[in-house]
């Protein structure tokens, strides 16, 4: 059993910058897909971004060239680098482990970016 907790969500105004972080206890991350999913309010949640347990990463179209994602198998930790934030990020961001069949979720962080 794999426990995700969030951290690093806040109120910041807009082209401002947040670092979110997830780490994990319970389990090691080294082999686990990591991402990061958001949902604003009335809206569907959607992916962020992803790093394989390679390395490799994805990130989604709205937020590329702001957005970084990274992970520390050290630390059992993997974060989000928030840059050049506009108000339509404002949401609920979740980490999300995978190594199917297993998957994990935190509770999520808010994040709002005031105008």
């Amino acid at each position: 059993q794999v426990q995700l907790v969030e951290s690093g969500g806040g109120l910041v105004q807009s082209v401002g910058f947040l670092r979110l972080s997830c780490a994990a206890f319970g389990s090691s991350l080294t082999f686990y897909s990591m991402a990061w999913y958001r949902q604003a309010p009335g809206k569907q949640q959607e992916l962020v971004a992803r790093i394989l347990s390679s390395g490799v990463t994805y990130i989604t179209g709205s937020v590329k060239g702001r957005f970084t994602i990274s992970r520390d198998n050290t630390k059992n930790t993997v974060y989000l680098q928030m840059n050049s934030l506009k108000p339509e990020d404002t949401a609920v961001y979740y980490c999300n482990a995978l190594s199917p069949p297993s998957e994990y979720w935190g509770p999520g962080t808010q994040v709002t970016v005031s105008s």
